[in-house]
């Protein structure tokens, strides 16, 4: 079994919006916030052979750290990004419950059959995900390499718990992913991922 510790981002800049593919930086909070988590799971004895990130900077300008600092290779893979939200792309939540209230309860309800305007839609996401997954697993097997550190987003890690536990996309928006949080999968490729701890935080 193959092992991906996915970390999410820290606050941003922007982390009142829904950034999506928006390329915000993290705030010095932000970076704290990553930095304390993963060395609270490096003093519990948690390692990795190799790391993956997202290419937006609030993933990529801290994964290029801790891996200097680690001595290990990084790789960025596209596939990683959060979900592209389109015309929502830099808007708060409480903006859009202003102005479009039923097109943002028609998202939350039902991801799958409602996308906001020009955006990537869910299933669209699930397969750029599910192909970012086959390719880490594919090296780390290809390497023999056993442990992941994965950079990436909240949307992300929200798509890979409702694979990991067998639920429904509709419920992606339902699952949690804090800000510097650390989740811990398993297994041998996308479809048979398991989620072995929902979730690690040093804060």
């Amino acid at each position: 079994m193959l092992i991906l510790d996915v970390i999410r981002h820290g606050e941003t800049e922007l982390s009142h919006t829904l950034r999506g593919s928006t390329d915000d930086a993290l705030t010095q909070t932000g970076w704290q916030q990553m930095q304390q988590t993963l060395q609270h799971a490096m003093d519990a004895g948690r390692s990795w052979d190799v790391i993956f990130s997202s290419p937006l900077q609030r993933c990529q300008h801290f994964a290029q750290s801790i891996a200097t600092q680690l001595k290990l290779d990084l790789h960025c893979l596209p596939q990683l990004q959060e979900m592209h939200f389109g015309d929502w792309e830099g808007q708060s939540t409480q903006f859009l419950y202003e102005t479009v209230p039923d097109q943002l309860e028609k998202f939350w309800l039902q991801p799958t059959e409602f996308s906001p305007p020009n955006a990537e839609t869910l299933p669209q996401f699930d397969i750029r995900v599910s192909q970012a997954v086959e390719r880490m697993m594919a090296y780390m097997q290809e390497n023999g390499l056993k442990k992941a550190l994965v950079i990436s987003h909240g949307g992300v890690i929200k798509l890979l718990k409702c694979k990991a536990q067998n639920l429904p996309l509709n419920d992606l928006l339902k699952m949690v992913a804090d800000l510097g949080q650390l989740n811990h999968f398993c297994g041998t490729n996308a479809i048979n991922l398991t989620l072995v701890h929902a979730k690690e935080s040093a804060l």
